[in-house]
């Protein structure tokens, strides 16, 4: 979790970094996640930014 405990100030490159880690997110099939990327025709980072930008937006309208 940030700091800030926000979505609001995560960037795609401190998600892609903590991905590496068997701990972060260690219930999540980086597999499954990675295949789901491809099936969209995205690679990893396009996937993450667009997660990141529709929780953004989310958090937002809270």
């Amino acid at each position: 979790m940030r700091p800030s405990k926000s979505v609001s100030d995560m960037e795609v490159k401190s998600v892609k970094k903590k991905f590496k880690d068997k701990k972060f997110a260690a219930g999540c099939s980086r597999e499954v996640i990675e295949r789901g990327a491809a099936m969209l025709g995205w690679d990893l980072t396009t996937l993450i930014d667009r997660t990141l930008q529709a929780m953004q937006a989310s958090s937002a309208v809270d």
